[in-house]
C-alpha cells in the first residue's frame, strides 16, 4: 500500500519526496483518482503541514494544513472510509479496501447474490423482490424454503402431504385423499365400511360384518 500521485513515476515521485522533506515545499500535480476524492488539484505538498483533530487515517499523507492524500483504498477528509470497487451492492458497507458487509439476503464479494437464508429446496430460487429476498417455489411447493408439498385435493384422516398431489396415508385409509377406510373383514347386506374395521349395516343388520338380522 502506498500514496498516489497520478503521472508520476515512482522513482520520480520517491526523489520529489526526499526533496520535500529536506524541507522545500513542492509543488505536484496530481490528476483525479477513483479512490482517492478529498484532494483538490493542483495541490502543494508542504512537509511542515498539520493534519490534526483527527490526523489523517490509514496511511494517509498530510499534504498541507488540513489536507489528507489518501492511500489506496481509503477516501474522505481524513481518509476514514474504505472504498470497494465496484461498489457494495443492496446496501451493503465497505468495512475495508475490496470487502463489503452484506445485508441479510444478500451475499457475494461485492453484495451483488441474492441469498436465502436456509436455501431453498425442491428446486426453489431465490430472488429479490422490491428489496425482499425470498423463494420462488416450483409448482406444487410453498413454505419460506419450498419445503412443504401441496395436495390440492387435501390429505384427510390424519394423512401427510410429502410429494405435490400424494398422501402419506395412516393406518387402515387408502385413496388419493385418505378418504377411503379399510375393513379387514367385509360389510355384508348392504353395509358400508366408514372407518377403519367399522361397519354402518343397512337395517335389519347388525354386527361387526352386518350379518346379524334383527327381528322386527
Amino acid at each position: 500500500m502506498g500514496w498516489r500521485v497520478a503521472g508520476i513515476p515512482p522513482a520520480a515521485a520517491l526523489w520529489l519526496l526526499l526533496v520535500a522533506c529536506a524541507g522545500a515545499p513542492l509543488l505536484a500535480l496530481a490528476q483525479p483518482s477513483k479512490v482517492s476524492r478529498g484532494v483538490a488539484v493542483p495541490f502543494v505538498f508542504d512537509p511542515r503541514a498539520v493534519c490534526a483533530a483527527p490526523p489523517c487515517q490509514h496511511g494517509g499523507l498530510c499534504i498541507r494544513n488540513g489536507t489528507c492524500f489518501c492511500s489506496r483504498g481509503y477516501e474522505g477528509e481524513r481518509c476514514q472510509y474504505a472504498t470497494c470497487y465496484p461498489k457494495c451492492k443492496n446496501g451493503g458497507k465497505c468495512l475495508r479496501p475490496g470487502k463489503c458487509r452484506c445485508q441479510p439476503g444478500y451475499g457475494g464479494r461485492y453484495c451483488h447474490k441474492v441469498s436465502c437464508e436456509g436455501g431453498c429446496q425442491n428446486g426453489g430460487e431465490c430472488i429479490s423482490v422490491n428489496g425482499l429476498v425470498k423463494c420462488l417455489c416450483a409448482s406444487g411447493w410453498t413454505g419460506s424454503r419450498c419445503q412443504e408439498a401441496v395436495c390440492p385435493q387435501g390429505c384427510r384422516n390424519g394423512a401427510t402431504c410429502v410429494a405435490p398431489g400424494i398422501c402419506s396415508c395412516a393406518t387402515g385409509w387408502v385413496g388419493g385423499a385418505c378418504h377411503l377406510a379399510l375393513c379387514r373383514l367385509p360389510c355384508h347386506h348392504g353395509g358400508k365400511c366408514i372407518a377403519p374395521d367399522v361397519c354402518r349395516c343397512r337395517s335389519p343388520y347388525s354386527g361387526i360384518e352386518c350379518t346379524k338380522k334383527m327381528k322386527q
